[in-house]
């Protein structure tokens, strides 16, 4: 089965991410697209396993595999949760909801440590623009400072919020180069120290609830093996040939 087929038939969740998602797209900002495709249980009988992640068949559009997903989600990848709480819905079967349903499973401490790390990775990125250019790239650094306060705000309430709603023009005002970058370092440096205080008595578990989540993986692909498709011709006919439990 292709790629593009995968995405196109068997998606069961698709949304709206970057700056539309954030509140913060202007009259240039690209549509960048997400989803999560549930591949075929007999496809992975086969040899040759079903992508974990497809690129396209549409510009700015990029999905995963549910398991691969699921997997990425319970380590608190930042873009990964993220996904799983936008605002903007394009897409959403049976499947689809039961997986929205857990997102709070999904949620725990550990977003200090992905969101921060992640966020001083970029932070380095800045730097040595600044010591090489004498200036950031003033888009990272709003979607730096965006992440930070997204991973504060998870942390202090155990909620993951995507729009920045009335932060929205101070954000664009430093994506302007408006707001000198010391001033935008230490509000990075506060946001940082203040998610790490949150995180002390954030209302958030220590880990994710992965059983949870497993169950709902096992459910799905078992749902998925007992309907009958095209990709899995000649494997009921082997079955019974041989007999359950027959070497």
């Amino acid at each position: 089965m292709r790629p593009e087929t995968l995405v196109r038939d068997h998606t069961i969740y698709a949304c709206v991410m970057g700056s539309r998602a954030f509140g913060l797209a202007t009259d240039g900002s690209d549509t960048d697209r997400r989803g999560v495709f549930l591949a075929p249980t007999p496809l992975f009988w086969r040899f040759e396993k079903p992508p974990t992640h497809v690129d396209g068949p549409l510009e700015e559009q990029f999905s995963w595999e549910l398991e691969r997903f699921c997997e990425l989600a319970l380590r608190a990848n930042p873009n990964i949760l993220e996904c799983l709480h936008s605002p903007l819905v394009e897409y959403v079967d049976d499947t689809g909801r039961e997986l929205l349903a857990l997102r709070e499973a999904f949620l725990s401490r550990q977003a200090l440590e992905t969101f921060t790390r992640y966020a001083l990775g970029q932070r380095k990125k800045l730097e040595a623009d600044v010591r090489s250019h004498g200036a950031p790239r003033w888009k990272h650094a709003m979607h730096l400072l965006r992440l930070l306060t997204s991973a504060r705000d998870l942390l202090r309430t155990g909620r993951l919020t995507i729009d920045v709603g009335d932060q929205r023009e101070p954000l664009l005002e430093v994506k302007r180069g408006e707001v000198p970058w010391p001033e935008v370092e230490s509000r990075m440096s506060r946001l940082a120290r203040e998610a790490e205080e949150a995180s002390h008595r954030s209302p958030l578990p220590a880990e994710p609830d992965r059983r949870r989540v497993e169950d709902f993986l096992i459910g799905v692909r078992r749902a998925s093996a007992l309907q009958p498709g095209p990709y899995d011709e000649g494997v009921q006919g082997v079955v019974g040939a041989r007999g359950v439990g027959q070497r």
